[in-house]
């Protein structure tokens, strides 16, 4: 028996949080596929679950105690729509990527994160095969002290960048969401 459009959606939301490959593979589709990866590290485009493995793990470097409260959810058997909260605190550099490479560098602020987001997911044959969401990130980078930008993580993240801290960070997490991507392929038989 498989496992209902309600608890394919809980299940990926677990699996960002604990990174667990045995949930990856019951939960999503070798063809998922993330349209919000182009902000993340490489390893997080790849199509099934290796790539919600490495999401996972990009976000969790940058945010401990990460958890996702589901605030409301609906759908049928092909479609689910998740409203949500992210919540965690930025103790890790959160590092954006573009077309694969560093973008922006946030060094930890110890600042607590909680805003909110809407996931739409596609289920195909018992799976999650297609994720889009509509973040508030403004709120988010607010939290942060990004935007409007505080002078003091301002000059942080321009002597993250200055220093190579930046390209040593991304290449870090980087690597964490490429190991967490091969974490799959050691629990499959």
């Amino acid at each position: 028996m498989g496992i209902d459009a309600r608890g394919l959606a809980e299940g990926l939301f677990q699996i960002l949080v604990a990174g667990d490959p045995a949930l990856a593979a019951d939960v999503v589709g070798d063809d998922f596929h993330n349209r919000e990866a182009a902000v993340s590290p490489p390893a997080c485009s790849l199509p099934g679950p290796a790539g919600v493995l490495a999401s996972g793990a990009w976000m969790r470097s940058a945010f401990s105690d990460l958890r996702f409260p589901v605030v409301g959810m609906t759908g049928n058997d092909d479609q689910v729509w998740v409203r949500l909260r992210m919540q965690g605190h930025h103790t890790g550099p959160f590092v954006r990527f573009r077309d694969g490479a560093l973008d922006q560098a946030i060094p930890p602020t110890r600042r607590e994160i909680d805003f909110e987001q809407i996931h739409v997911l596609d289920i195909r044959d018992g799976r999650v095969v297609r994720h889009e969401a509509v973040r508030d990130d403004m709120t988010m980078l607010g939290q942060l002290g990004i935007f409007p930008p505080a002078p003091a993580t301002a000059l942080s993240m321009l002597a993250w960048r200055v220093s190579g801290r930046a390209a040593r960070a991304a290449a870090h997490v980087t690597a964490q969401a490429a190991e967490a991507a091969a974490l799959l392929r050691g629990n499959q038989i």
